[in-house]
Order: C-alpha cells, then structure tokens, then sequence
C-alpha cells in the first residue's frame, strides 16, 4: 500500500530581535517595529516608541509590523520627561 506525503515549505530569513533600551545609541539599516502593547503586561510609552523609531538609517528603512493604539500619542508628556528636557 502506497503513501503519499506532501509538505509545504515557507521562505524563511534569519532575523533577530531586541528591545528598545538594547537599541539605544545604535544605528540600525532596516528596522521592524512592533508598537502594540508588549505582550509582558507592560505599558509602551512615547519614550521607547521614540527611541525604536529613531533608531534606522531613515524613513525608507522602517517597517511597522502592526497599528497602534493612537491612545499612546495623546497621551500628555511625562512630567519627569519633560523636566529632563527642559534641563
């Protein structure tokens, strides 16, 4: 008795990732940005969104893997953020 087996295959890139703190004061080339909630519970600020962002070479190099919640960009300024920025 004959079997048959099909199988599929998907194109696969190697790729890594990391937060935005271990992103800080480096220089991407291409960049894919995940700024929905993070799946920790914890809460994204305009801080690490500006810092992920701020990280490629360029518009033309980023990706944004998923809408966000527009919530976070009305959010007011931090007092603590702002203070620092003022100093």
């Amino acid at each position: 008795m004959a079997k048959t087996v099909k199988r599929r295959q998907f194109p696969v890139t190697p790729a890594y990732a990391f937060t935005d703190h271990r992103s800080q004061g480096q220089t991407i080339p291409y960049v894919i940005i995940d700024i929905a909630k993070p799946p920790s519970g914890g809460q994204l600020t305009l801080f690490s969104v500006y810092v992920a962002l701020s990280r490629s070479t360029g518009r033309g190099s980023i990706q944004i893997l998923r809408d966000s919640n527009e919530v976070l960009f009305n959010k007011p300024m931090d007092p603590y953020l702002k203070t620092e920025d003022e100093r």
